[in-house]
């Protein structure tokens, strides 16, 4: 399991890894797209105030979409736990960063989550792995696509050299996202996952 599960999936059990701080700088970023159907989300980096909006958003994934994400199942419940959502929107940056894809609709002023790109940063500084997460009503429409390349932007930003993520063998919507934005897929005989690379050329 990579480490992003396990932090996300059981923080009592979680084992800590050392992370590489992030810049300040990187909490900074803010950008609008327009998905296909024409909903428009504003990109901004995850805050502690984003809790109840969080846990709203994880009532919108499916039974599929959970196990895709984490590997197993994990109940909702368990999801939306205090001190599992404290942790996860608490980043600042410090030792990962999580962009959410946020929805205002105009007409009743509500504000929902629509998805979760994360990056933590790993010990060898030079590489990060990655996760993205759209709700079930979300997807196809573009959102997983951008909040991925956001993520490369991130780690183009910090000249990483290589960002990683792992995804089940049938997960084929994620297929074709991470095979879109350039990475490059390697079977693991022993696991059921696929390992996802992306190695990030300098820039000029």
């Amino acid at each position: 399991m990579s480490q992003i599960q396990e932090n996300l999936v059981d923080p009592k059990q979680a084992v800590e890894p050392t992370f590489v701080r992030w810049p300040k700088t990187a909490a900074s970023s803010v950008s609008e797209f327009t998905m296909k159907d024409g909903t428009k989300v504003s990109l901004r980096p995850i805050r502690p105030d984003d809790e109840l909006l969080v846990a709203e958003f994880h009532k919108a994934l499916s039974d599929r979409t959970v196990y895709m994400r984490y590997f197993c199942s994990v109940s909702l419940r368990s999801r939306v736990e205090h001190e599992r959502l404290a942790r996860i929107c608490n980043v600042d940056g410090s030792h990962e960063m999580a962009l959410v894809a946020e929805h205002e609709d105009k007409s009743t002023g509500r504000h929902q989550v629509l998805g979760i790109g994360r990056l933590i940063k790993l010990n060898t500084q030079s590489e990060a792995e990655v996760a993205i997460l759209v709700a079930d009503p979300y997807q196809k429409q573009g959102l997983g696509t951008e909040l991925l390349r956001c993520m490369i932007g991130i780690a183009h930003q910090h000249r990483l050299r290589r960002v990683r993520g792992e995804l089940l063998r049938d997960n084929f919507a994620m297929k074709a996202i991470i095979s879109k934005c350039g990475f490059r897929l390697a079977l693991r005989f022993d696991s059921p996952a696929i390992t996802a690379v992306l190695e990030i050329a300098p820039r000029q």
